[in-house]
């Protein structure tokens, strides 16, 4: 029907009509239907035998599309994951012994689908999952866990990186430092200490500390074969209506400055705008456990705002796992995801595109990183705390240590109005004088970067930084990018937790709410002090 043929894969299941290419890559993403064995809907006999056909079918379909998978994922991908052999083994291996009407990967997908449907935790899934293996003769071959049956189902995985760290956040272990056992800058051991030893070190293979990378490139690689997504990086472009209104980062100065800067990297709309978003959170959800995970987050800004912020598109690129806060050493975990988006900028890597179906290179650049104030300053390096926490004013911040509320409050917030705005005349409503100053102009990328690039720090929570206190405490590892110093806008502020605190205030203070109010003895000794 108008060349579209029902689709055979897990998630259309024979229902849903789909044209040759989008049947294709369904086939690749999700995987055919194993207990579709006898082709029905696509014009096979009832009477042929069932089992044969099914097997033998597998076979040939991955022979004939063998070239084309290798090429899409990757050959180095293909052949360390072993896809072929798995697939083949998982589909021609019996549940059990004498079985014949399902195989190890049928069952598990027949599973893994009623699981989806019914929205199953992983929990109860391997619960179930235990149950039947005891119920199946034995010697079958149903996997027992949940992780076991993705396993099978998934045979490529998601590739990621588990890289060993300096439990005082000083160094990561490879590279140069794979081979290393102990700390080059602390000289700590890069193992856990045995508890049932008294020694000093332990040396029993368990990892003093561990974070988990997952390589971009690989990803990057895969939305590129897929047809749909292919089209769909190119939205801003292909898609987006200009009409000199900022609805999206493609309608920003930025956007523009850059394709006139680059216009070799302008020119292709394949070529990728990245967001970071990292921020800490606790995993258990008890604030009194001290543990402390960052996860490293991406966004992709050529998508559509309906898309880019989806969680399909999200991409997790790391995690940083810990019981310490990370602080400014943030940027010694953050190395290998920078090192891959030099190579992306300085080279660029071969990408076949499946809506165009040709190769090209593709390169990709860190458009901006969005998080709060705390991991703004822990990724810029700028001192977000004390007398100048004001990343505007820098030196010049106003501010005012009370004498009674023992808290650092910055004031002289009229210069943010206009020049002839009345506010800037009153007294009696603020704090008794006049303000008169003008805001300072913001410093572009290569001023700071001139300032902060003789700065030496040793990463590392080993030993307290005795030196003077600096408004800027690092060279951020972010100016390693080629053209991290143009960007207008290097970091984007989320103010979420700043509206909901000034709110709370508020609201608490107006209302007399107990707990919540700021109205208290301390405050107004202080603002009589202040001649408020």
């Amino acid at each position: 029907m108008n060349g579209t043929y029902f689709c055979p894969c897990v998630r259309c299941a024979n229902q849903i009509r789909q044209d040759l290419g989008n049947l294709h890559d369904h086939l690749f993403m999700f995987g055919i239907t194993k207990s579709y064995t006898v082709w029905t809907w696509h014009g096979e006999i009832l009477d042929q035998p069932m089992t044969s056909r099914g097997t033998n079918y597998v076979e040939e379909w991955m022979t004939d599309h063998l070239e084309h998978m290798i090429r899409d994922v990757g050959e180095n991908n293909f052949l360390r994951a072993n896809l072929y052999d798995s697939v083949i083994n998982d589909s021609e291996q019996p549940l059990y012994p004498s079985c014949t009407n399902f195989t190890r990967l049928s069952a598990t997908l027949k599973l893994f689908s009623l699981k989806a449907r019914n929205r199953w935790t992983d929990k109860s899934f391997t619960e179930l999952l235990e149950l039947l293996k005891e119920m199946l003769p034995e010697n079958n071959t149903l996997p027992i866990r949940n992780y076991e049956a993705k396993k099978v189902l998934c045979p490529m995985g998601l590739e990621y990186q588990k890289i060993h760290a300096c439990p005082n956040d000083c160094v990561l272990y490879i590279k140069e430092f794979a081979s290393l056992k102990h700390c080059p800058t602390c000289g700590l051991s890069c193992f856990k200490k045995k508890r049932d030893k008294n020694t000093e070190e332990g040396n029993d293979g368990a990892p003093g500390k561990v974070m988990w990378y997952l390589p971009i490139i690989p990803r990057f690689k895969r939305m590129f074969s897929i047809k749909e997504d292919a089209k769909n990086l190119k939205w801003h472009v292909l898609g987006r209506k200009c009409d000199n209104i900022l609805k999206h980062p493609a309608d920003s100065p930025q956007w523009k400055k850059i394709d006139e800067t680059f216009p070799e990297f302008g020119a292709d709309p394949r070529n990728l705008r990245l967001a970071l978003a990292t921020d800490g959170m606790n995993p258990y959800g008890n604030l009194s456990t001290k543990h402390s995970s960052w996860p490293i987050m991406l966004m992709i800004y050529n998508l559509s705002p309906l898309l880019c912020m989806k969680r399909k598109y999200v991409m997790l690129s790391m995690m940083i796992s810990g019981p310490k806060q990370l602080g400014n050493d943030i940027d010694v975990y953050l190395k290998p995801l920078i090192d891959d988006l030099k190579l992306l900028w300085e080279e660029g890597v071969e990408v076949f595109d499946s809506y165009v179906e040709d190769n090209f290179c593709l390169r990709a650049m860190l458009f901006c990183t969005i998080n709060d104030f705390p991991a703004y300053g822990n990724l810029s390096g700028y001192s977000v705390k004390g007398h100048f926490a004001c990343p505007l004013c820098e030196e010049n911040t106003s501010y005012v240590q009370l004498k009674h509320g023992q808290k650092t409050v910055y004031t002289r917030h009229r210069k943010f109005l206009p020049c002839n705005h009345p506010y800037r005349r009153l007294k009696k409503a603020f704090n008794g004088s006049v303000e008169d100053e003008v805001v300072c102009r913001p410093r572009n990328g290569e001023e700071v970067y001139n300032e902060v690039k003789n700065i030496d720090i040793v990463f590392g929570k080993h030993r307290k930084n005795t030196s003077a206190k600096q408004v800027w405490k690092k060279r951020s590892i972010f100016s390693n990018l080629p053209y991290w110093s143009i960007l207008d806008v290097r970091h984007c502020i989320d103010v979420m937790h700043v509206e909901k605190n000034v709110c709370d205030s508020v609201i608490g203070t107006l209302l007399n709410v107990k707990g919540k109010t700021k109205d208290g003895i301390k405050s107004r000794q202080d603002l009589a002090d202040m001649g408020i």
